[in-house]
């Protein structure tokens, strides 16, 4: 990468552009004004600052700082460069170009690391995707010792203490990276179902939606126990696949967030607050990150307390929904961002929690419960497929500590569902039923004849049920007879799926 220019190098580094890593050759060269450091290439804020911090750094370390005017191009010129990732690249080829360390080595390694003013290397967001990066391109990864770091296979990683190693070469200044165990202080205390007493119903709705890929909306008054069912679906769902955990890994890492549990074989649970903003949910900013959506991929997206989000919020959650990723347009293209979850959600049934409660009277107002139940409908709420009443347990049940289905009985379950699906959406190359699909199709692949189609019929016309709420219907009755490992739809298995359809904020099912 060294360049034959005299007085000029260039080194590889990287920028982070929504979660993944892009290539950045960075050039130095001397030039004939002023003596500084002048950093050319669409650098925001972030990178100019690393001009006072490589400064610093050399004088911390030893080195000297060339009294000439210093040009620092960042290639291409048309990608925005953020973040502080460029501190150690920048030291790099200033160093190799002034002769002060030798170059060998240097050609084949991808540089990306933030410098501290005593010269030490600290880590930033995003290592997973560098790492991916160096892969693709050959090259090997030198940053910074961090924790959480993550190895691949195909890649050799590395990191520096100080730069002001590198004045005995590359190669021995880089160290390989030591094997740090996972703390326990990170990783959450094994949930299972077996605490969650009085709700058998509700575990084999949330089964039903884990087999299926199902959303579910679970409405009840405070206390029902909608928080303790939630907690624990990451406990029933099959164990995530690689390609999704790289890619969770990648997301996580770029948005700094903590990736512990996944390291560990967990499946992520968000559960953001109602007072989230459209950003915080899907993603934006500037620079453009992940969202709470994205974060959740692979794993579970619990939003307590549905009537208390704002609407404009949740109705960017259709597209992630349908599409299973989160596009967001700016100026300088398009940012993608997977985002494959597992949606639940739970919300009172009014806003004391009250209403239809036996024991409690509600103390709302006529007007405020239709405000309240309004923001409950929607385009949203109409993709959910499963939507269950949850009534607060016997507190009998509580006292003398009754178990019933546990985390293994439902796993159980889930895996023998999806196994079973697989198996017979094969037959049809699809494992979703579509929305937009014909109704006559919906019916031939969910193998539903005879009884269970006059059944499915029927109560369509008298819930007067529109066609996604058919095909609602539909996807929910095959689960279930998935779960049964049944070829076709029995009529049992529609009764089942249409008492999860519960009762929606117009009085549909």
């Amino acid at each position: 990468m060294s360049s034959d220019r005299p007085g000029s190098f260039a080194v590889h580094a990287a920028c982070i552009r929504g979660v993944e890593a892009q290539p950045v050759t960075v050039e130095v060269s001397y030039g004939g004004s002023i003596p500084g450091i002048t950093i050319v290439g669409m650098a925001d804020s972030s990178v100019l600052e690393a001009r006072v911090r490589i400064r610093c750094a050399l004088v911390a370390c030893g080195f000297d700082v060339p009294r000439r005017a210093i040009i620092v191009n960042l290639s291409p010129g048309d990608l925005r460069k953020t973040g502080s990732g460029f501190d150690l690249p920048i030291a790099v080829a200033i160093l190799a170009m002034s002769g002060q360390i030798p170059r060998t080595g240097l050609d084949d390694r991808l540089f990306v690391g933030e410098v501290g003013l005593d010269g030490e290397v600290l880590p930033c967001k995003g290592e997973v995707a560098y790492t991916l990066l160096a892969r693709e391109a050959g090259l090997s990864l030198v940053g910074a010792l961090r924790p959480d770091h993550v190895p691949f296979d195909g890649v050799a990683s590395s990191f520096l203490d100080s730069i002001g190693a590198l004045r005995m070469g590359v190669d021995w200044a880089c160290k390989p990276y030591p094997v740090f165990p996972i703390s326990e202080s990170v990783v959450q205390p094994r949930l299972d179902y077996a605490d969650v007493v009085g709700q058998e119903v509700a575990k084999r709705a949330i089964a039903v939606a884990a087999a299926g890929g199902l959303g579910m909306l679970m409405i009840g008054p405070p206390g029902s126990g909608k928080s303790m069912l939630a907690k624990r679906m990451t406990t029933i769902l099959p164990p995530i696949d690689p390609v999704e955990r790289q890619e969770a890994l990648c997301i996580h890492s770029v948005a700094g967030d903590g990736y512990e549990g996944l390291l560990a074989g967990e499946r992520p649970f968000r559960r953001p607050h109602h007072s989230i903003t459209p950003a915080g949910l899907v993603g934006g900013g500037r620079p453009v990150r992940p969202g709470e959506a994205s974060l959740a991929h692979g794993g579970v997206l619990y939003l307590d307390e549905l009537g208390e989000f704002p609407t404009g919020v949740l109705q960017t959650l259709r597209q992630p929904i349908e599409e299973g990723c989160v596009r967001i347009a700016r100026v300088d293209g398009t940012y993608i961002f997977p985002s494959r979850f597992q949606l639940l959600a739970a919300s009172n049934p009014c806003p004391c929690g009250h209403l239809g409660d036996g024991e409690i009277a509600c103390r709302c107002t006529p007007s405020a419960i239709s405000k309240y139940r309004a923001k409950l409908a929607g385009p949203l709420v109409d993709r959910i497929d499963i939507v269950l009443d949850v009534s607060r347990p016997d507190p009998s049940l509580i006292i003398e500590g009754q178990e019933g289905l546990a985390s293994s009985d439902l796993l159980e379950m889930v895996e023998r569902g999806r196994a079973f699906g697989q198996e017979r959406a094969a037959k049809w190359g699809t494992s979703i039923l579509e929305g937009t699909e014909r109704f006559e199709r919906v019916i031939e692949q969910s193998g539903m004849k005879g009884d269970s189609s006059d059944v499915l019929l029927d109560i369509a016309a008298r819930s007067h049920l529109s066609a996604r709420g058919i095909v609602r219907l539909c996807r929910i009755a095959r689960t279930v007879a998935d779960i049964d490992q049944s070829p076709t739809i029995a009529v049992g298995h529609v009764l089942e799926a249409a008492m999860y359809q519960g009762r929606r904020s117009d009085g549909r099912m």
